[in-house]
């Protein structure tokens, strides 16, 4: 039955294309696909939300305090089990995966993508797994961009352009901030948009955003009515606070990254390995009960006038009232919140670093502002440093500024902040950068030499195959040779550059035209002149397995025009210098959104 409802949609939708202008049914399509991505959602954090109730409901009437710590055992072991049973034994995390779509995959992202994240991350951060949600729906809302797209045959540029629309609507309707939605898509995602292609992004996050804020509960979103008035004798505060928040956000990218890579090392079978990760994060989930889950709850905990509540039904409930005891709590739960989140994500559970950014960044500023108004340095405004940090973090941590900052105004109601949060922002992300060149979900594919957000002639040179511009039919020459055979060859092709190669096709050196100009004039010098006497060492050598911006760099420090390949050890061909800037130029006319 539902499967006879989609189709009777799809023939509509299919019918409204054929009426319509290319550019109309883009503004469609932002519609619908904002739509899509809200439900989503709605379905995620409405899971996530109730379950989180449930432990704390359990866990107050009966007293049950370890109950919060078998829940993510349970989802993390479910997870897996999904992971294997139903979805082919993988499924990708992070949102690295989408600009390796759009860099290296034409924008195409597997169906499965649009159900997969949110079986998964619902089962892992539902049950009290560590992470946050925004990663997953980020996915999905690319998937069901990217879908859309490919279902109704459009290009590659409206196909990038609907996945923005995705990814806009999805962090728009996670936090009823369409502003941030857009500004997530634009930073992150397309580094080169017009105004035109500005446009359906908009209209997708705000119908996200409001889809969103009709059907979910205002407590189950995260947002702020408390906050004081911006006093400009505390800017060295916001400033020492945005120092701190960048160095924070290096420490947690490296940590995380540990544990990752530790948990990915392990040769275990996968149901045990999510056992131990999802074990050890049941440990600190009982000692430190805050770490449950997204965190949204306890951030708004922080914000308000009792911040002791968090103590309530802990290990620690006897220190209710003691603030210096609440104050330990809180920075001991900050500095283990990245082990917690590299646990449930390296075990094997699904989720993402958005949420553990937002609330290591509020525990830091009340960690901050409650020690300076404690030890009488000065009475700061805790609730506005609280929301600030977390500007911070994100900032840092996902390379991320305008986001962070339009984020926070949002998500607090007001813009009375935003001087403070242009303060903190900017200095967490000058730190970060400082020591982390890219952010923690691009690192992995910097790397690899796959994508560079940060910089848009890098990310173009990211989509192209050196094998595409390998010329490999150039003729070669033999060093025991005179020049006349050269000659001969020159005078029958357009070669003016030659490869010297043994028997065994390995380069020698190479030989250019403009070298041997004058000899060739001089019969007698061509004839008793052997090869091996006028070539040179190749001015630089690219290997098969170089990335294009490696070729390029190559080409800019050799000031050459010609250099030659090696694949396996052996000659392979050349590349032209020029023939990599015209490929260059089309990738470029072609990844312009309009």
């Amino acid at each position: 039955m539902l499967k006879k409802y989609f189709r009777k949609l799809e023939s509509i939708i299919a019918l409204a294309q054929s009426l319509m202008t290319p550019k109309q049914f883009i503004f469609l399509s932002s519609v619908l696909i904002g739509i899509s991505c809200s439900l989503a959602v709605i379905v995620l954090k409405t899971f996530a939300h109730s379950v989180f109730s449930f432990a704390n409901y359990i866990t107050g009437i009966l007293k049950w305090s370890f109950i919060s710590s078998i829940l993510p055992i349970i989802g993390i072991v479910l997870t897996v089990f999904v992971v294997n049973r139903i979805l082919n034994g993988s499924i990708e995390k992070g949102t690295s995966q989408i600009l390796y779509a759009v860099a290296k995959k034409a924008g195409i992202i597997p169906k499965k993508q649009m159900y997969a994240q949110i079986i998964t991350s619902s089962l892992t951060v539902g049950l009290g797994g560590s992470a946050g949600l925004e990663s997953p729906i980020v996915i999905t809302g690319a998937a069901f961009g990217s879908n859309f797209a490919q279902n109704y045959k459009l290009a590659y540029k409206d196909r990038t352009l609907l996945i923005g629309c995705g990814v806009a609507a999805g962090i728009a309707a996670a936090f009823n901030a369409p502003i941030a939605g857009v500004l997530f898509a634009i930073e992150v995602l397309l580094v080169d948009v017009s105004i035109s292609a500005f446009t359906p992004i908009m209209i997708s996050a705000a119908t996200g955003a409001l889809v969103s804020a009709i059907v979910l509960d205002e407590s189950i979103l995260l947002s702020f009515k408390k906050q004081e008035a911006f006093n400009y004798h505390n800017i060295p505060f916001y400033v020492l606070l945005g120092i701190l928040t960048g160095f924070m956000a290096v420490y947690y990218a490296r940590n995380f990254q540990r544990v990752e890579h530790y948990f990915s090392k392990l040769k275990m079978d996968p149901y045990k390995k999510a056992f131990l990760g999802s074990s050890l994060l049941a440990l600190l989930i009982l000692i430190f009960p805050t770490l449950f889950g997204e965190g949204y709850e306890s951030i708004r905990t922080l914000s308000e006038t009792d911040p002791g509540k968090l103590l309530e039904n802990t290990l620690f409930e006897d220190f209710r009232n003691s603030q210096w005891i609440l104050l330990l709590f809180i920075g001991c739960t900050m500095m283990i919140k990245v082990f917690a989140s590299g646990l449930t994500i390296g075990s094997g559970g699904n989720g993402g670093n958005f949420a553990p950014s937002l609330f290591l960044g509020s525990y830091l500023g009340y960690f901050f502002s409650k020690f300076i108004t404690l030890i009488g340095l000065s009475k700061l405004p805790i609730t506005n440093f609280t929301m600030v940090g977390m500007a911070g973090i994100l900032s840092g941590l996902f390379h991320a500024p305008l986001t962070a900052i339009f984020l926070i105004a949002e998500i607090t109601g007001g813009y009375s902040l935003m001087i403070p949060l242009m303060i903190v922002s900017s200095i967490s992300f000058a730190i970060s950068k400082r020591f982390e060149r890219y952010s923690l979900d691009v690192k992995n594919l910097a790397i690899k030499g796959h994508a560079f957000t940060s910089n848009k002639d890098s990310n173009i040179l990211s989509t192209l195959d050196i094998d595409t511009i390998i010329q490999s039919d150039y003729l070669t020459v033999h060093p025991d040779e005179n020049l006349s055979k050269l000659v001969d060859l020159i005078s029958h092709s357009n070669q003016v550059v030659f490869a010297v190669v043994n028997n065994e096709k390995d380069l020698l050196g190479i030989v250019h035209f403009n070298d041997i100009r004058e000899i060739i004039f001089n019969a007698y010098r061509v004839k008793y002149t052997q090869i091996k006497d006028v070539m040179k060492e190749p001015p630089a050598t690219i290997y098969s397995f170089d990335s294009m911006e490696t070729v390029m760099r190559k080409f800019e420090r050799s000031k050459s025009a010609f250099l030659p390949v090696i694949r396996n050890d052996k000659y392979y061909g050349f590349i032209s210098k020029s023939i990599a800037l015209e490929a260059y130029r089309m990738k470029l006319r072609s990844m312009t959104i309009e």
